[in-house]
């Protein structure tokens, strides 16, 4: 006698097959080609020389613009059918100026139509989480550029999203501030457990928090290396004064640098 055995399909967060993008007018793709799979918790960051296609992606993947050619997959969905569970942090913190802090935050759960008692716990929660419970009443114009991210990634959170897309969302901080940010960042994904797709610039910056970075070629933008980032998490100040950080940073540069004249 047999015994069936059951078996579990473990489905990615997001998948993209042969995935290309050219906008219309455009003769050649900025994106061409894309493999990509990204499993649950991953914290995957991409880089690449400016105009190779990085801040279209996360664009795809957020079913904000249609693919040309592929096909996407976020949780095996379309990505316009999986929005509620993907949420987006852009470069520019995007707060309404009109609106406090705590206002700012409480924008989609309002959209969702909670109660007034459902938004005001999450609020609160959520700037705890972030460390901003103090300055709820604030408006964005008193605040720093550090703490207008936090705002802008509490925000994002209200939703409890699976995925969190990231568009350079440190560029405008100073080093020490982005890199307090960084860390800030791991440690809330240590407690809400999300995947990430994150875009940087900086190498250091995408090997710290990462689990994985990819490397993109330019025109058309395609992959041209992925990078293992076996470095243990959590990571601290101790991790960026590690030899073996300094090695990955220097490959992962190097091959940023081949990338270049693909």
């Amino acid at each position: 006698m047999t015994t069936a055995v059951a078996t579990t399909v473990t489905v990615p967060e997001v998948s993209f097959a042969n995935v290309s993008k050219t906008f219309a007018g455009a003769t050649v793709p900025v994106l061409q080609g894309i493999n990509v799979s990204v499993e649950r918790g991953e914290f995957v960051s991409i880089i690449g020389p400016s105009g190779c296609g990085k801040s279209t992606l996360l664009k795809l993947v957020a079913g904000l613009s249609p693919v040309s050619e592929g096909e996407i997959a976020v949780n095996g969905m379309k990505p316009k059918n999986a929005r509620e569970m993907v949420s987006f942090v852009f470069q520019d913190a995007t707060l309404l100026p009109w609106r406090t802090v705590e206002r700012n935050v409480a924008l989609a759960l309002e959209l969702e139509g909670r109660t007034r008692e459902e938004v005001a716990t999450t609020v609160h929660r959520l700037l705890e989480l972030v460390g901003l419970d103090k300055v709820g009443k604030s408006y964005p114009r008193q605040l720093s550029g550090g703490m207008k991210m936090r705002v802008s990634i509490a925000r994002a959170l209200a939703t409890r999203p699976r995925l969190l897309l990231m568009d350079e969302p440190f560029a405008a901080l100073d080093e020490m501030t982005r890199d307090r940010m960084g860390e800030e960042l791991l440690r809330l994904r240590g407690e809400q457990d999300w995947t990430v797709l994150f875009v940087t610039h900086s190498v250091a910056e995408a090997v710290f928090l990462s689990s994985r970075v990819i490397v993109l070629a330019p025109h058309p933008g395609r992959v041209a290396h992925e990078v293992v980032v076996d470095l243990p998490y959590p990571r601290t100040d101790a991790t960026r004064e590690s030899e073996a950080f300094d090695t990955l940073v220097n490959s992962t540069s190097r091959l940023l640098r081949e990338a270049h004249k693909l």
